[in-house]
């Protein structure tokens, strides 16, 4: 089957652009990839914060530059102004990463509270910043049973709610407590290459996506309200 009529009536063309691979070739930056980190657990011997700290020396082993966010003392969600001082640490540390790594046990079949309300405390956008978007995303999730995805798959529809380019690895560590030793190091397992596998593809595509990540992430729909949107400010100076 051909189309015989290929004519787009609908389409703006001061606003239409063809994807070009030219345009993927911005300059490297020659800074340390940028990570943050994010756990979902506030118990003294937490897992989740344990593999997130497996993630930060794998990270910071690939040459990256790593911070973990520490939930303790962030209100809920609407219980305080976004002037609070574990508020501004978070949106700042969000700002600051190129990449980030989500882990949150499985609580009741869910991500925990702590989890969402970190998330939940991330906005879409601050005046003309958007704090996540192009910024690459590995999930995580750990349980004290057997292996689930539940958590891992709730994380991805909330990555790609705030517009993050999530990596097609992940890791569900089943029966966390086995899986690590006296001094809260993780043992050798499959479990554990797999981390490793989730570090290493984020750092991947990372690399490949940082420099690129405006272009990538400009949507025609958005240069379209732009535009009527400028027209409405200049005719409104017209008047």
């Amino acid at each position: 089957m051909s189309l015989q009529d290929i004519s787009l009536p609908n389409l703006d063309e001061t606003q239409f652009q063809v994807p070009d691979a030219q345009q993927l070739q911005a300059p490297l930056s020659s800074h340390k990839p940028r990570f943050l980190l994010l756990y979902g657990s506030l118990r003294e011997r937490s897992f989740s914060r344990l593999v997130i700290e497996e993630c930060a020396r794998l990270l910071t082993r690939m040459g990256g530059e790593v911070r973990i966010f520490d939930p303790s003392g962030l209100p809920l969600p609407d219980d305080a102004e976004d002037s609070h001082p574990k508020v501004q640490e978070l949106r700042e540390l969000v700002i600051w990463s190129e990449g980030q790594v989500w882990c949150s046990p499985e609580r009741h079949g869910a991500m925990t509270g702590i989890m969402k309300a970190q998330i939940d405390w991330i906005p879409l956008s601050m005046g003309a910043v958007r704090p996540t978007q192009g910024k690459t995303l590995a999930v995580m999730q750990v349980e004290g049973g057997s292996q689930s995805f539940n958590v891992v798959n709730q994380l991805r529809v909330l990555g790609r709610w705030m517009r993050m380019l999530t990596i097609p690895n992940q890791s569900s560590v089943a029966k966390a407590f086995l899986e690590f030793d006296d001094n809260n190091r993780m043992k050798p397992s499959s479990y554990y290459n797999r981390i490793v596998d989730v570090m290493e593809e984020l750092m991947k595509f990372t690399l490949l996506t940082r420099d690129n990540s405006a272009y990538l992430v400009d949507r025609y729909s958005e240069r379209v309200e732009s535009a009527e949107q400028l027209m409405q400010r200049v005719n409104q100076r017209q008047i």
